[in-house]
């Protein structure tokens, strides 16, 4: 059921389309889509809805679980609307003898009508008291508390009842299904993830995001165990995969669609215990790639990166776990140096970026075109730049020095703890230390850290022992603890949602492959030889990179030791 012709959406100069689509869509969302069609703050908004429906707008968080009981699930979905708090003398002198005639308080993001009132008191058996609210305050509570894509699997009340026969009950739960599973997707979306998981235990359904590097288990709807066969049969139909096929591994790709952003989405099943457990790789195509000043690096540390991208020839090596902006850095470096005097072609798995005017392939291993096959037709290819995505091979290793030693900058990752250990890790894999020596120009490892949330971001005092105990972790020198006695410290807000932290940034090593350098390679030196030989030309290890984030109030102390293992500065 819409809402039309309130009377608040003709206060502005919309045109006949964003008309039509602001009404189409769902109540939560009107007021934001005004917000951005008139160009206004939201929250001003929600102060003029307030004073146009001559409601009382709350501004504080105090809904109410106990009446949450009483109002069913359709209801507060359909009107997006929750419940504040029972009204009682005690708890809200100012309402008066509101009080008496109105058992409990509904907040609501949209004009309220008679219709909506009626319904009301048609499910619950009073008619509430309505005030205006945050639309996304409306939303995160009925997230937290009902679960994601409630609305689509609850069939406790209808709006509308009708006789329905079994057929239609089916189609019903198909539809409801694809609304749970285009829900999941939006929240994702909203929320900044980069993975979905979908994890069947012995006697509920799982479901966790990756935001920011970490895994957030998501709230669900109580019966959502009784739609699992049909969620992942919704997955795998989108993926263009067998969905009889449940004792052997798949994997598929979706393109999906949610508004203005187009999803590439790889996903994978796994047969476990208690089903398939199902896991989703977000790619926007609309993402671009970071430039190298968005990347988080230091005026020092970008002259040293420019100056190595200007050479005609070379290694550059990216090291780092899963995760760890790899790729990102990359694009980053492909797009700094594109130009129309340059041919540049990329070997990667998946295509990440589309980066304009860059020949970019994308690997085939299922067909015997895997990333040595691919880089030794490249080399024909007359390219100035190349970029492969990873180099997991002796073979794919040994082509790749060969191109750089015959004129072309060659861009790959590998995956070591720190800068260093590619080196050794070129030479487990059977190349020539010589070769690696005359090759490797330049290493750079990375991590990325939860940035603090500026909004809750605070100071808090620091035991002299804690912060030697964290430098000795980040094996950096016990001085640096001199005359510091605070700290950042991130304490959780309504914009980061009570995490504290609020994007990512990156910290680097970068090690350049000097001249003092060739003979402990070509002697194999073991990697602490050639990371102290790095420090001593002026590297800036990783936990110091991370150090002078905490320093320059960007992050937390824990968060840096969180990420860097001990390992990493042994």
């Amino acid at each position: 059921m819409q809402l039309v012709n309130t009377g608040f959406e003709e206060r502005f100069e919309l045109t006949e389309e964003q008309l039509v689509e602001m009404v189409n869509s769902r109540r939560g969302e009107r007021l934001e889509r005004i917000s951005r069609y008139a160009g206004r703050s939201l929250n001003e908004l929600v102060g003029e809805m307030a004073e146009f429906c001559g409601l009382e707008q709350v501004e504080h968080n105090r809904f109410d679980l106990k009446a949450l009981q009483k109002v069913p699930v359709r209801i507060l979905h359909e009107f997006h609307c929750v419940p504040i708090g029972l009204l009682s003398g005690e708890d809200d002198e100012e309402v008066g003898d509101e009080a008496t005639r109105f058992p409990f308080t509904l907040a609501t993001s949209w004009p309220v009508t008679p219709e909506m009132d009626d319904w009301v008191y048609a499910a619950c058996g009073d008619r509430p008291r309505w005030v205006i609210a945050h639309p996304e305050r409306i939303s995160n509570f009925i997230t937290q508390n009902l679960g994601v894509g409630a609305e689509s699997l609850d069939d406790s009340f209808e709006l509308e009842a009708e006789l329905a026969t079994v057929e239609d009950e089916e189609e019903d739960e198909d539809a409801a299904i694809i609304r749970f599973v285009n829900e999941v997707f939006n929240q994702a979306i909203s929320g900044g993830a980069t993975d979905i998981h979908f994890e069947p235990m012995e006697d509920y359904l799982r479901i966790r995001y990756r935001i920011d590097g970490l895994l957030v288990p998501v709230p669900v709807p109580e019966n959502l165990r009784r739609f699992q066969d049909a969620i992942v049969s919704r997955l795998k139909i989108m993926a263009k995969l067998n969905i009889s096929e449940r004792r052997l591994p798949q994997d598929g790709r979706i393109n999906h669609k949610v508004g203005s952003t187009t999803l590439d989405i790889r996903l994978s099943t796994m047969p476990v215990m208690y089903g398939e457990s199902i896991s989703l790789r977000l790619l926007n195509k609309k993402d671009k790639p970071l430039s190298l000043a968005q990347l988080g690096m230091s005026e020092r540390d970008t002259s040293v990166v420019n100056r190595v991208l200007n050479l005609p020839h070379g290694i550059i090596l990216v090291t780092g776990p899963t995760g760890s902006g790899k790729s990102t850095s990359l694009n980053a470096f492909i797009r700094s140096i594109n130009s129309d005097d340059r041919r540049i072609i990329t070997v990667e798995d998946p295509i990440e970026y589309e980066v304009a005017g860059v020949n970019q392939i994308q690997v085939k291993p299922d067909i015997g075109f895997g990333f040595a096959e691919a880089l030794r037709h490249v080399l024909r290819q007359d390219p100035n730049v190349i970029m492969v995505g990873e180099i997991r091979d002796r073979e794919t290793a040994d082509i790749a020095v060969q191109a750089s030693l015959t004129g072309h900058l060659v861009f790959s990752t590998l995956h070591t703890n720190d800068s260093a250990g590619a080196i050794t890790r070129l030479i487990d894999m059977g190349v020539e230390p010589f070769l690696i020596a005359s090759s490797v120009e330049m290493v750079i490892a990375q991590r990325l850290l939860r940035r603090a949330c500026p909004s809750c971001m605070g100071m808090r005092s620091a035991e002299p022992m804690e912060i030697e105990d964290a430098l000795k972790v980040l094996d950096l020198s016990p001085s640096l603890a001199s005359g510091v006695s605070e700290l950042p410290e991130s304490c959780g807000c309504e914009t980061c949602r009570g995490i504290g932290y609020k994007g990512r940034i990156g910290i680097y090593e970068i090690l350049r492959v000097t001249e003092k350098m060739h003979e402990p390679i070509v002697r194999r030196e073991a990697a602490p030889v050639i990371r102290q030989l790095g420090l001593e030309a002026g590297m800036v290890s990783l936990g110091r990179s991370g150090w002078n984030l905490v320093d320059r109030k960007l992050t937390t102390l824990e968060e840096v030791v969180r990420t860097i293992s001990v390992k990493e500065g042994e």
